[in-house]
């Protein structure tokens, strides 16, 4: 599978559990994430992909400067339309496009590294990185929306379904 559709068929199985879901359910504060809602990891993790459309054209990539949208973690409408984007962007990118990622890691400055990357390493990352949120955000269907059906393999990394497929027993 080639990560164009790799990033698909993730964004798909996202897609197909928020579509289940309500505006409130996504609103609802989760025990286990300490108040937090569903909404905000799917936020969380699609500004990240946000960042990255955003930083395609000039090649310098931030993390960092995520807008922290509570309307986007607020709104099924605004996710799904955030979905569809990511997924245009995704299919028409030049996977070998060089990039610049900057990041700071100094809590007291602005201080920003840099560090040399490409689209498609960084679509890799992004993937990793909503595959950590949709194990995250099984706990909260869980926990605030049961009736919720989630895909097969939803929120487990590929390298783990193989790894089990292999040792049924571990």
């Amino acid at each position: 599978m080639n990560l164009k559709t790799a990033c698909s068929q993730i964004l798909l199985q996202i897609g197909q559990v928020l579509d289940q879901l309500t505006d409130r359910e996504l609103t609802t504060p989760v025990g286990a994430f300490g108040g937090a809602t569903i909404g905000q990891h799917y936020r969380h993790a699609l500004e990240f992909f946000q960042c990255l459309m955003q930083g395609v054209p000039s090649g310098l990539v931030s993390y960092d400067h995520r807008s922290h949208s509570r309307d986007l973690e607020q709104s099924k409408l605004l996710l799904t339309d955030m979905i569809g984007q990511i997924g245009l962007f995704v299919e028409h990118a030049n996977l070998n496009q060089p990039l610049t990622l900057a990041v700071s890691y100094d809590p007291q400055t602005d201080q920003e590294i840099t560090v040399d990357t490409n689209l498609a390493r960084e679509i890799v990352y992004n993937i990793e990185h909503v595959v950590h949120h949709m194990a995250l955000v099984k706990i909260g269907i869980a926990e605030v929306c049961p009736h919720v059906t989630l895909p097969e393999g939803f929120g487990i990394a590929v390298s783990t379904l193989k790894y089990h497929r292999h040792n049924p027993a571990g």
